[in-house]
This record gives C-alpha cells, sequence and structure tokens, in this order.
C-alpha cells in the first residue's frame, strides 16, 4: 500500500488564510522526511474553507523544497482554463522536478457558479467539452501534435524536456472514471467527498472501461479518503469534532473555516445534529496510528487499490503532523521503500 498525502490548505477559524499556504510548505516537507510517495494541493475558489485557489504556483513552491516526494494537483479543475495554458504551467514545473510532478484533473467547479464564471464565462461550455480539454492538454504535454484540422496543431508547449508530468484523472462521480477510462490514465476516486458512496461502482467501471494507453497498459485506481490518527481512539475522537461541526455546515451548503475543538465542544448541538456526528464518526477512519492504517488496508485490499492518500484536517496543525507521523510509522513506510 503506497500512501500519499491530500493537501486542501483548510483555513482555521480565527487565524487568517494566508497562515494556511504557509502550513501547506511545511507539512510537504514533513510528509517527505516520513516517507509519503506524493503530495497533492486541491484547487478551491471564493472560500472561507480552504486557501489553496492556485495550486500551480504551491506545487512549485514545494518541488524546489523538497528532493525526492511527488508533487501534484488534486486537482486542478479545467474547464476554467486553457488546456495550452495548463500544458505550459506543468511543463514548467517538470523542468523545476524532472520525474516528480503530477498533474491530477478535475472537471468540477471546485466553487460556486457565480465564481466559476468570474474565472471563465465560457466554463459551462468547457464543462461540456471536458474530454476534448483533456485530449489536446495530453497531446501538449507529451510533445505531440494535435489532431489532424486542429487550428492550433502546429502550436508546441513550453518547456519541452525528456520527461513529462504524470496524469491522473480525478472524481467523485462516474463520469471522471470514463473519462480515465477512455485516455487509459490512472484515476483516484474521492472517497472523502462521497463518504464512500459510489467508490467501488467508480472504480470497477473504469477498470471495465479501461482502454490501455501507451504510458499505462494497465489501469491504476486510487482512493483518497479522510484520516487522523492520535495516540489514543479518544484523543482521535477529540480532533474529529472539528471535523463533524464543519460537516454539519457543509450538509448546510454552508463553507466557513474548520472551527477549533473549543468551538466544537461548545456547540449546542440538537438531536438531529447529534445523529448526524454520530453517523459521521462510524464511517470515519480514526483512531489509533494502529487502528488506522488497519482500516486503510481493509480498504484498499476491498477495492482492489494500492495507492491511498490521506486527507486530514483538524485544526491543531502539530496535531495533523503528528496524524500523519503516527499513519507512516504505523504502515511501515520510509522514503526508501515509497521512492518507487
Amino acid at each position: 500500500m503506497r500512501l500519499s498525502v491530500l493537501d486542501q490548505s483548510t483555513v482555521v477559524a480565527g487565524i487568517s488564510p494566508d497562515a494556511a499556504i504557509r502550513e501547506s510548505l511545511a507539512l510537504a516537507r514533513h510528509a517527505e522526511a516520513l516517507g509519503y510517495a506524493r503530495y497533492w494541493l486541491a484547487e478551491h475558489h471564493a472560500s472561507l474553507s480552504q486557501a489553496g485557489t492556485a495550486p500551480e504556483i504551491l506545487i512549485a513552491a514545494i518541488a524546489a523544497t523538497t528532493s525526492r516526494i511527488r508533487v501534484g494537483s488534486a486537482g486542478v479543475m479545467l474547464p476554467h482554463y486553457s488546456a495550452l495554458k495548463v500544458a505550459e504551467q506543468f511543463r514548467v514545473l517538470e523542468a523545476i522536478a524532472p520525474g516528480r510532478i503530477d498533474l491530477g484533473l478535475g472537471r468540477a467547479p471546485g466553487s460556486d457558479r457565480r465564481t466559476s464564471y468570474a474565472l471563465n464565462p465560457n466554463a459551462d461550455t468547457a464543462a461540456e467539452h471536458f474530454p476534448v480539454q483533456v485530449r489536446d492538454l495530453l497531446a501538449w504535454l507529451a510533445g505531440e501534435q494535435l489532431v489532424e484540422g486542429h487550428p492550433f496543431r502546429s502550436i508546441i508547449a513550453q518547456p519541452q524536456g525528456p520527461t513529462q508530468p504524470e496524469v491522473w484523472m480525478l472524481g467523485s462521480s462516474t463520469y471522471g472514471a470514463e473519462v480515465a477510462a477512455h485516455f487509459g490514465l490512472p484515476y483516484c476516486f474521492a472517497h472523502f467527498i462521497t463518504d464512500g458512496a459510489g467508490t467501488e461502482e467508480a472504480i470497477a467501471l473504469y477498470r471495465h472501461l479501461y482502454r490501455p494507453s501507451a504510458r499505462w497498459p494497465r489501469p491504476l485506481a486510487a482512493v483518497c479518503v479522510w484520516a487522523c490518527a492520535a495516540p489514543s481512539q479518544a484523543e482521535a475522537e477529540r480532533l474529529f469534532a472539528s471535523r463533524a461541526l464543519w460537516r454539519l455546515g457543509r450538509d448546510r451548503g454552508v463553507y466557513a473555516p474548520l472551527p477549533t475543538i473549543a468551538e466544537a465542544e461548545a456547540h449546542d448541538y440538537s438531536d438531529l445534529e447529534r445523529a448526524r456526528i454520530e453517523a459521521l464518526r462510524r464511517q470515519a477512519i480514526l483512531g489509533t496510528g494502529d487502528a488506522v492504517v488497519q482500516q486503510l488496508r481493509g480498504l484498499a485490499a476491498g477495492l482492489g487499490v494500492e495507492d491511498v492518500a490521506i486527507l486530514t484536517t483538524v485544526a491543531e496543525p502539530e496535531a495533523r503532523r503528528q496524524s500523519y507521523a503516527l499513519i507512516a510509522a504505523a504502515a511501515g513506510i520510509t522514503p526508501s521503500r515509497q521512492a518507487a
């Protein structure tokens, strides 16, 4: 089981959002030292919950200050952008850290409709033609010509080089699975968004429809989960309280900063809210390092995947670093073992 990190640059209540970006830089170096395979950065816009609006910039900063860990996006929301511009950005990143760059692609807006329109007034149309964008992006990344008759066929995405970014398709529905299968790309399902619903269906469909590509003759599936480890089960559940309260807000369409533990403990919960939190707690992957790794291995085995990315949103930065350390230790990973 290969373990990686997903970082949303989470904003914590009472702390300036810019601090979340600096915490991402520090956590990436920590993850590399622990032996994690990849460090992926999310893209969100106009959000009070997440500060990571430009993963390509964070990738550059992290790639320049690390030496082994793969660094990438999870993901770039392609309908907001020109495929050529994304290809150029990630070819530059590949030049900064050859062989260490991942380009995770998504179709979701990562924002509300008004913000999506502000980013690209034609985003809805681009989303409808997402597979065409992916096709062109893959050609530009590989230094190949676009399809015959394409008006931009002669354009080259610079800087060219001997390596190219590793492209992943991301999703929380079967749509991304179908696109990944069509182009012969690795696929990662966002288990943490759906609380696991649809995970098996999407990965099974991906494998069933998979069309081998030159780089990926066999399908490569991964899953991204929320997990939290602590020295004790009780401490893990205490840390989970922040996410639980935040999820109650998300269920109502409120994307606020992550509450502190004190705020979560002081909240006056209704009976309905307590029942919802109990359901979330039963689904959550949390506990001691050994308990979390046991759950991760069980999930990975059940899905038939070897790659698991972990998202840990807790209000205390030191507790988040400790969680990743406990999981790494329990899984027995080291930089040398994860390098492959």
